[in-house]
């Protein structure tokens, strides 16, 4: 400092563009050097306290008027020097100002060192540069002399073609490679150039001084320009990537200086966003719910301090609000870019960083409440809903115009603030309170009392249940629709997508469901009464068939619908699938080993001789068609085709079930089902034949006199009789148990029954009588065609032509019909008359055997 009271003067500067972009970055304003000469006199320095006073006396003196200084100086002053106390800190501030002048000195020193270094290597680079195009320009000069001057000789002829075969495609590869380097050089000084913008952003950024409203204003300015030099950048390297594939090296570099800048940018904006939203009263006081009525408690009015902001602040939170979701945009094309050729889901969709810096201290607050209420979820669900309700309309209104404007295509604020919400309730319950509850069943298990820990296991997935509903139609509500095929939207907004991590917890739940499901259904399985009564009104089928179904298919298929419905609020098609395979397949396979049971029990105690048998074992099938039915229908629905669809990536893959066997997914087999539905269909088949075999063994033995009785088929019949008296015992027989049969067994399978029946008639009557070598006289054959024509009206209830149903005697007993002459006529011509007479159920050794038993009177 001159002591001779010598003037200073501030003199005006013409700054350069790099020496503007420091000055900028300035932590005080430095615009007064821009200004004239201003005469400012320092007098002898003195010692001792009087030598402050006329200092400052003397600069007061002989500082120029208040209406001559810039306003960023006035206020600069204005700020410092507020009392006559603050005085006394003039030399403190001007030591600061000198320090920080000496600093940016040594900035512009160090950037003038780098700006020359780089014109040198440009020069020398642009020297190298010219010279190749001198020597192209001088080849090109050449070739265009030698291919002007023509001669006739073969000398001339040589080197033309020595040009244009060697010389010109060397010259062409060489224009081109120079072309490469020039392209390569300007791109690398192009990227080098605004990476160097970035990273005096990123340094000013770093420096900024909070206290300075200014400087912070700045600051705020330098990252929106710092964003959008990094999206000019990612411009660039995405075009060398699809045009330069070879250039790798050099978007790598690039790369790498561009994540060193990104991991300061990000977390500053991230830090400022949070400095806003505190000072904007973020998190907002959560609701104080009653104790007794959660889910519709009332709570004090609560503003929204999003939509209160007003003034400079809601700029600021708007401004720091865009840079955020420019940075976001910037690093999702980054990935997508980065991560072409493989699985681009990662980088194309993430979790909105401003709607998560919204619902992290609410999830914070949250969680201090959630502490008190782990024996009390019911809370836990309903503070969660009661703030993701109340807020999600300030996402519509006011952030998602922002998010548009931010161009950061993909986004609805509503959906991202209610994944986010749900996502931070799956957290707490998958860390504090899942836990708990997973290990309570084996503790209870020791001391024998589980009864309550899976009561509260299934109360807190009821629980997770209704709030996923809740929550799906607080979405739908807004239009936006979540299609099941659509695991990934489905799992961001359930809290039941904890089990996708967690597949143990899942197979837990399943297990304490089925168990509750079966101890459930044991007294209804015990009740007689549940297989004697009729289901009334087979409303879960589409058609109008009376399958005579007991009650106690109502009772399991409701426990069935109940784990549909449970499976239905899973939220991947992987765990619907789980679910269904471990809780509802056993509950069909438990009601099929029921009617095993009561079959088996049925037939080894009476072997289905009595009617109450066969009643038991009619029962049996009609609660397996009925259920048979049920599933049938329910596979046809969208809900398990795509179930299904999951499961198999192509039609006629095979796949393995829980047993190791193989099945097909083509055609009719598509079903998670089918095996089941196979199973009830090969009982009712097997017990249907059962039946049938039952009733037929009773028939063959009462009419074993009818059949051993040889001699009839000579004799005349008895006068009175219609029906040979040894038949009708067993016809009375057959149309007893028949009738008992028609009575209990659904329609469907009591065709089966009695056409089954039907064969094993005509198979007994065939063999036993036809082709036992018997003599059948013309009286024989009218007592045959008698009987057999009241055999078949015992089955012409059921059918119109019940001939047709006995194929093989009805053929016989035409052949026994025809005239001697024709039978004569058929041992000659064989098959062919057989065809031209309708016999086609019997060969011709039987036809035959049957024409040599006909016995002709004269």
């Amino acid at each position: 400092m001159w002591t001779d009271g010598r003037s200073l003067y501030f003199p005006q500067v013409s700054v350069s563009q790099p020496r503007q972009k420091a000055f900028r970055s300035l932590k005080f304003p430095l615009k007064s050097l821009k200004y004239p000469r201003v005469p400012f006199k320092f007098p002898t320095r003195t010692t001792g306290p009087k030598w402050l006073e006329t200092t400052m006396d003397s600069a007061v003196q002989t500082f120029p008027p208040a209406s001559d200084l810039p306003p960023s100086v006035v206020s600069f002053l204005d700020d410092k020097f507020r009392t006559n106390e603050n005085l006394s800190g003039a030399p403190t501030l001007l030591s600061e100002l000198q320090a920080q002048c000496g600093d940016l000195d040594r900035t512009l020193i160090d950037l003038n060192r780098s700006l020359g270094s780089s014109l040198l290597t440009y020069a020398s680079f642009s020297d190298r540069v010219h010279g190749l195009l001198g020597g192209i320009n001088a080849q090109l000069t050449g070739l265009g002399s030698s291919t002007r001057s023509r001669t006739s000789d073969g000398e001339g002829k040589e080197r033309a073609e020595q040009i244009l075969g060697e010389e010109l495609p060397a010259l062409a590869k060489e224009v081109a490679r120079v072309e490469s380097v020039r392209t390569y050089a300007e791109t690398a000084l192009k990227l080098q150039t605004m990476i160097g913008d970035i990273e005096d952003a990123v340094s000013s950024t770093m420096k900024k001084n909070s206290w300075k409203h200014s400087a912070r204003q700045n600051s705020e300015e330098m990252r929106l320009g710092a964003i959008k030099t990094l999206k000019l950048i990612e411009d660039v390297l995405t075009s060398v990537t699809k045009t330069r594939p070879q250039w790798a090296h050099l978007v790598s570099a690039v790369d790498h200086r561009v994540d060193r800048a990104l991991a300061v940018l990000r977390p500053h904006a991230i830090a400022d966003h949070r400095a806003l939203l505190a000072s904007l009263g973020w998190p907002p006081p959560l609701a104080t719910l009653s104790s007794s009525t959660p889910d519709t408690g009332r709570s004090t009015e609560v503003l929204n301090p999003l939509f209160t902001m007003q003034g400079d602040l809601k700029d600021q939170y708007c401004e720091n609000f865009l840079a955020l979701c420019g940075l976001q945009e910037l690093q999702r094309r980054r990935k997508s870019r980065q991560l072409e050729g493989y699985n681009r889901e990662l980088a194309l969709h993430q979790p909105l960083w401003v709607i998560e810096e919204l619902v992290n201290p609410i999830s914070l607050a949250s969680q201090r409440h959630f502490t008190k209420w782990v024996d009390k979820p019911e809370f836990i669900f309903a503070l969660v809903y009661k703030t993701t309700r109340d807020y999600v309309d300030s996402m519509d209104e006011l952030l998602q115009p922002l998010v548009d404007e931010a161009m950061l295509t993909g986004y609805s604020c509503r959906e991202e603030w209610i994944s986010a919400m749900v996502s931070s309730l799956s957290t707490y319950l998958a860390k504090e309170i899942f836990p708990n509850y997973a290990g309570q069943p084996d503790e209870d298990s020791v001391t024998g009392s589980q009864s309550q820990a899976r009561t509260s296991w299934l109360h807190l997935i009821d629980l997770m249940i209704s709030f996923d509903k809740r929550i799906k139609s607080l979405i739908e509500n807004s239009g936006i629709l979540l299609s099941l095929q659509d695991d990934g939207n489905f799992l961001k907004v359930s809290s039941l997508s904890i089990f996708s991590d967690r597949p143990d917890w899942l197979d837990l739940w399943v297990e304490i469901e089925l168990n509750d499901i079966l101890e459930k259904l044991k007294p209804d399985t015990g009740d007689e009464r549940n297989w004697t009564m009729k289901v009334q009104g087979a409303a879960l089928l589409s058609d109008a068939e009376d399958h005579k179904a007991p009650a106690i298919c109502s009772a399991y298929l409701r426990c069935l619908s109940s784990v549909v419905d449970h499976c239905r609020s899973l939220p991947s098609i992987s765990m619907r699938s789980r679910f269904l395979r471990l809780a509802g397949v056993p509950i069909i396979q438990n009601f099929l080993e029921c009617l095993h049971i009561r079959c088996q029990e049925a037939e080894g105690l009476t072997a289905l001789t009595d009617d109450d048998g066969l009643v038991k074992v009619a029962n049996s099938i009609n609660a397996a068609r009925y259920f048979e039915s049920v599933l049938k229908e329910w596979c046809e629905d969208v809900f398990f085709l795509e179930i299904w669809s999951g499961q198999s990536d192509q039609p006629g893959e095979s796949t393995d079930d829980q047993n190791g066997n193989v099945k097909t997914t083509e055609g009719l087999e598509s079903g998670i089902f089918h095996e089941e539905i196979v199973k009830l269909e090969k009982f009712r088949i097997e017990w249907a034949e059962k039946l049938s075999v039952v009733i037929l063994r009773g028939f063959v033995a009462q009419c074993r006199d009818y059949t051993k009785n040889r001699r009839q088929w000579q004799e005349k019949s008895e006068d009175g009789w219609t029906v040979s008296r040894f038949l009708v015992g067993a016809l009375d027989y057959l149309q007893g148990k028949i009738s008992v049969v028609e009575a209990d067994l659904n329609g469907i399978d009591f065709v089966r029954v009695w056409r089954s029946l039907a064969a094993g008639i005509d198979r007994l009557f065939f063999s036993s009588i036809l082709m036992s070598n018997v003599k059948f006289y013309d009286s024989g054959v009218e007592r045959f065609g008698s009987d057999l024509e009241v055999l078949f009206g015992a089955f012409r209830a059921w059918c119109l032509r019940p001939e047709s149903f006995f194929p093989r005697v009805s053929e016989g007993l035409k052949v026994l019909k025809m005239e001697e002459e024709k039978l004569q006529s058929s041992l000659a011509r064989g098959e062919k008359w057989m065809k031209e007479n309708g016999i086609r159920h019997l060969s011709e050794t039987e036809v035959e055997k049957i024409v040599k038993s006909r016995v002709f009177t004269s």
